[in-house]
């Protein structure tokens, strides 16, 4: 703990994260685990503060997209986030997402999947900055 009694560290915005999550509607863990490709005990563990596990810094935009916090929730989140990782997410990348379904094949094992479905995340992200830089927006 820092002082004032605050949570410090990986813990601060787990403890965000947490409060955003017991407000949501039933359900949301499993769409979590499902959106990041993980089971329902690694969200259990990203998610409880008192487990060191930090939250991968690619899984923070689909965390903030399927979570909905409130503006106040997010920016509590983010900064909670960056004291915790300095330099590990990009304040620019975290904006909105939009869902698009693609349709793989089974590799029947989950290892395989949770790889393939990395590798499809990766080269979306890639393919957007790719596509911002060739004509960015106007400012």
């Amino acid at each position: 703990m820092s002082e004032g009694g605050k949570p410090s560290g990986v813990e601060g915005y787990k403890a965000v994260l947490r409060d955003v999550l017991d407000r949501r509607p039933s359900g949301i863990r499993q769409r979590l685990a499902t959106a990041l490709g993980t089971n329902r005990s690694f969200i259990s563990q990203i998610t409880n503060p008192a487990y060191p596990v930090p939250i991968p810094a690619q899984h923070v935009n689909t965390i903030l997209e399927i979570c909905h916090p409130s503006p106040a929730e997010r920016e509590a989140f983010l900064q909670a986030y960056e004291r915790a990782h300095p330099g590990r997410i990009d304040p620019q990348t975290t904006g909105r997402l939009r869902l698009i379904t693609l349709q793989v094949p089974d590799l029947l094992s989950d290892a395989k999947n949770r790889a393939v479905d990395a590798l499809v995340a990766d080269f979306a992200a890639r393919l957007a900055r790719f596509v911002e830089d060739l004509d960015p927006p106007p400012r």
